[in-house]
């Protein structure tokens, strides 16, 4: 399709120019002067449609006006490109604004569509409209659950998107994820992470010390109590590698994982959400302590007799259960889990299998 200057009587430019709009990276358009060219487009799947436009006057007032194309309805509606001519007596100059174009997006797996956060309109106020267009153009191609991510820079977009029908989903440091779910009846769009993930490190070594610490923030009926070294894994840590970096953290203390000896399943916690929480069972491979005086109050090794006598270890139910499956590991009448590398031809990714296999032979407890 052709692009034509209307008003030729209120331009210095010769009746037979025309302009040549190309888009590429950018809603923005760069333009050169020619004659007889076409305003060209680019289309893929990760990269939204932008197509062609409208007029204005010559006198700087906008003019909008609807694409006329022979493109596709679902790649046309609504969408408006706005230019503008303006002379300072050295030339002239012509830029461009889209206003109604669909948003930068890829298709994802199960039908639906992620917004490409790199490619988000610059200008704040072009959002909304090109917000209505996309949603329009995603129910036409009969997609599903829509994800906008809004890193923390663009937070003025959030509340437009809210304005149009977008639900929070979860929010990071960085950004915040907004969900739209385009068929009637429920959202089947998987919900935030139910989930924290904790880890302790239950370290003895050959005098039959445990390895304890005192935090400095803790309730006041926790103040006298010596405990094992905890944590919450980091994302995308294995839960045995967790618990050996926590426990060089707070304690300065180099230890080798051996087995998960247990973890407990608990719910409404922090941020109302449930929390996993393993015991594992770590060999020292260092003696010296250097304390987190960040986080730790205080860090020594102590005699397992004494440490199991604490009161609070023997009043409360889990410590106890806790120390009480310790003690049978180290005398060999309890195993535990340990981690094996397997691929699912599911999503051909690697990820850690936590369980043990016992044979007769094999008095120390630990899987083939």
């Amino acid at each position: 399709m052709e692009l034509k200057l209307l008003d030729s009587k209120s331009s210095s430019l010769s009746k037979k120019a025309a302009l040549v709009a190309r888009t590429k990276s950018s809603p923005f358009s760069s333009f050169e002067h020619s004659v007889g060219v076409k305003f060209s487009q680019e289309f893929s799947s990760c990269r939204g449609v932008f197509t062609k436009a409208s007029y204005l006057s010559l006198k700087g007032t906008f003019m909008p006006k609807t694409a006329i194309s022979s493109v596709d309805k679902e790649k046309t509606a609504s969408e408006n490109y706005f230019y503008q001519i303006s002379t300072n007596g050295a030339g002239s100059s012509l830029f461009s604004r889209n206003v109604g174009g669909v948003l930068d997006a890829c298709d994802d797996e199960y039908g639906g569509v992620v917004v490409d956060q790199d490619r988000l309109p610059v200008n704040p106020d072009a959002f909304a409209p090109m917000l209505q267009v996309s949603l329009s153009h995603w129910k036409m191609k009969g997609k599903k659950g829509i994800w906008l991510k809004l890193p923390l820079e663009r937070s003025e977009l959030v509340p437009v998107a809210v304005k149009e029908g977008f639900e929070y989903h979860h929010a990071e440091r960085g950004y915040v994820m907004l969900t739209y779910w385009i068929p009637e009846g429920p959202c089947m769009l998987p919900s935030n992470a139910t989930h924290q993930v904790g880890v302790g490190g239950f370290v003895i070594n050959d005098k039959n010390e445990v390895l304890v610490v005192q935090e400095k923030f803790y309730a006041p009926s926790f103040a006298d109590l010596w405990k094992i070294p905890t944590g919450f894994i980091l994302e995308s840590e294995e839960i045995y590698t967790g618990a050996v970096r926590e426990v060089k953290e707070e304690t300065g203390v180099d230890t080798e994982f051996v087995e998960v000896i247990a973890f407990r399943h608990a719910h409404n916690l922090d941020f109302d959400k449930s929390d996993l929480f393993f015991v594992c069972m770590l060999k020292p491979l260092s003696a010296q302590i250097k304390v987190d005086n960040l986080e730790i109050q205080a860090a020594k090794w102590m005699p397992l007799v004494e440490f199991v006598a604490q009161p609070l270890i023997q009043e409360d139910g889990l410590f106890k259960k806790i120390v009480d499956i310790c003690i049978a590991q180290l005398g060999k009448r309890y195993c535990g889990l340990l981690p094996r590398q397997v691929v699912s031809k599911f999503d051909g990714r690697p990820s850690c299998l936590y369980y043990n296999v016992l044979d007769t032979g094999n008095v120390s407890c630990n899987g083939n």
